[in-house]
């Protein structure tokens, strides 16, 4: 018990108030009293030692709390900063990374549209120079236009359509870049960089849109030949293209003369059996408007020309030299004096009406022949109109073989598809004849690449069909400057003859195969039927594509010369 008391009288000496003062605690008085008197312990209990209280359980609790705090709550999201400050803190962040990547591809598609503005404004101050070149003191553009051939100097709107295709592109790559630089701030993935952008606005507007033909304002002729009235067409001038064009006329004139024409022998011409669809015309008239010289022969024991009435009296009296004048007396044709009926020369043809050859041309004769009509101009918005001048109840009635238009189609359905652009590159020869006209349409591959490359951005085509007769050495080189959103854009050309290819079967099954007009016949037809085409000014093998393209309805806006409305930039020097 005494030890009990010993420790019972220890602990209350320890609990000494910590309020008390120094002086208090040291005081033997005080001393003595704190340890014998309880009562008086409990009175030294002050408002200020339970605060002290207080404070202890507050201190003893704090670390609890913050070991709940730190278990619960993603400290590093909470703490860590927006933009990080040190580089390899840049290197860790996901959103800076992306932001500094978008703002990358901002500036390089701002750099790509600056180009393009670039290009742009010389395309404008190219079509000023025009313009201007091309205005008389009238202020009246002057514009020469034979066939559309010499178009180079004027302003055109193909090359306003250009105008408004580049524009149209720069605000859709506007569109782009915004869309690239709003996406890093989005948790998306990136924009496609193939994607229009481009306002809803020009959603009703297509850079290649077909050309509207304007059917309902076609004016034509009836043609309602006589049984017994005949016209024998006789075409000499230039390839195949210029005797198809020859053709074409040949049946205008018979039209106006109420008469039933002939369509040549194919020993004093091309084989037209194997190039068109004779029958075709007569189904398209729905009577019996051309005959074939053997079809004549046979009603007709011998055929005589009672009249050679010549269009054209320059260079020579129709058109026809000696040596196919041997010719067609070789088939057994018969045919007095051939004279002309006017002064009219080849190298400067007059502007002719339908009355002027029905009054120079009529003749109660079985059969006559008027000579070559290639460069003859008669009724020239008639004649350029879609369908040409004559009634019928076809898209045309001068079109390929109906066996070359199914081979054409099988050739696109293998190699090229429904969205292909075509081009007719001519070359062979064609340096000569270019450069003798003014201004030259040749022009040099790197040139023409860049035209070619222009109409490419313009369509989007993934494809172009080459129809060329230029060597190797230049289509090599302008396959690999053909290039579109900086990929190569293919030339494709018509492959040799492969036993594992069906899409030629046809051709060799009726015996076409291996036959140069045919497969030149081909190339047309494929060129016809292609979303956009480029021809050859100056080429009547151009010129006869445009017309089944504006007869067929597949003509573009986007249809042009190779590099229309601009000028070579070398010209070699004359000989």
């Amino acid at each position: 018990m005494e030890r009990e008391h010993s420790d019972e009288e220890e602990d209350r000496e320890t609990l000494v108030s910590q309020n008390a003062r120094s002086n208090d605690v040291l005081h033997p008085a005080n001393h003595r009293r704190s340890s014998f008197q309880i009562d008086d312990f409990k009175d030294q209990i002050t408002p200020n030692s339970r605060k002290c209280n207080k404070r202890y359980l507050f201190a003893a609790f704090l670390p609890m709390v913050i070991l709940v705090l730190f278990f619960t709550t993603d400290l590093k999201n909470l703490f860590q900063t927006r933009i990080p400050t040190t580089p390899k803190d840049l290197g860790d962040n996901p959103s800076v990374n992306r932001m500094r990547e978008s703002e990358l591809r901002a500036l390089y598609l701002l750099k790509q549209q600056e180009i393009e503005l670039f290009k742009t404004w010389n395309r404008t101050a190219l079509m000023e120079k025009l313009y201007f070149d091309n205005v008389g003191d009238s202020g009246v553009v002057n514009r020469t236009s034979v066939d559309g051939n010499d178009n180079k100097g004027i302003v055109t709107s193909s090359m306003l359509e250009d105008l408004k295709s580049r524009a149209f592109s720069q605000i859709s790559l506007n569109k782009q870049i915004q869309g690239v630089l709003l996406s890093s701030h989005e948790n998306g993935d990136y924009v496609n960089l193939t994607k229009n952008y481009t306002d809803a606005s020009f959603g009703d507007w297509s850079r290649c849109g077909k050309v509207d033909q304007r059917l309902s304002e076609r004016k034509t002729i009836e043609w309602k030949p006589k049984s017994n009235k005949y016209l024998f067409a006789i075409c000499t001038s230039g390839q195949v293209s210029n005797h198809l064009i020859c053709l074409e006329k040949h049946m205008l004139f018979a039209a106006l003369l109420n008469r039933v024409l002939v369509i040549p022998s194919a020993k004093v011409d091309y084989d037209f059996h194997r190039l068109l669809d004779i029958e075709h015309i007569n189904k398209c008239v729905e009577r019996k408007v051309v005959v074939t010289f053997e079809e004549l022969l046979e009603s007709k024991k011998n055929v005589h020309i009672n009249k050679f009435l010549c269009y054209f009296s320059l260079p020579q009296p129709c058109f026809v030299d000696d040596d196919h004048v041997k010719k067609l007396k070789g088939l057994g044709l018969t045919f007095g004096k051939i004279e002309a009926v006017w002064k009219e020369d080849v190298k400067n043809p007059k502007v002719r009406t339908a009355q002027d050859v029905v009054g120079k041309f009529t003749s109660d004769d079985d059969v006559i022949a008027i000579g070559d009509v290639f460069f003859a101009d008669v009724e020239r918005d008639q004649v350029m109109q879609p369908g040409g001048p004559i009634a019928h109840q076809c898209k045309t009635m001068l079109e390929p073989h109906r066996l070359i238009l199914l081979t054409a189609q099988r050739f696109i359905q293998t190699f090229l598809g429904k969205d292909f652009i075509a081009l007719h590159f001519r070359r062979h020869g064609f340096l000569k004849f270019c450069n003798a006209k003014k201004p030259s349409c040749f022009y040099p591959v790197p040139q023409a690449a860049e035209c070619i490359n222009r109409v490419v951005e313009r369509a989007g085509s993934p494809v172009i069909f080459l129809s060329t007769d230029a060597a190797v050495s230049e289509t090599g080189l302008l396959q690999t400057l053909i290039t579109w959103n900086g990929k190569t854009v293919p030339l494709i050309r018509r492959p040799g003859r492969n036993s594992a290819e069906k899409w030629d079967a046809l051709l060799y099954r009726h015996g076409l195969e291996d036959d140069p007009q045919v497969e030149a016949m081909l190339d047309k037809a494929i060129c016809a039927l292609s979303t956009v085409f480029i021809g050859s000014s100056g080429s009547t093998f151009t010129e006869d594509i445009l017309r089944l393209r504006k007869d067929w309805g597949s003509a573009s806006l986007c249809d042009e010369y190779l590099c229309q409305g601009e000028y070579p930039n070398f010209i070699a020097e004359d000989e």
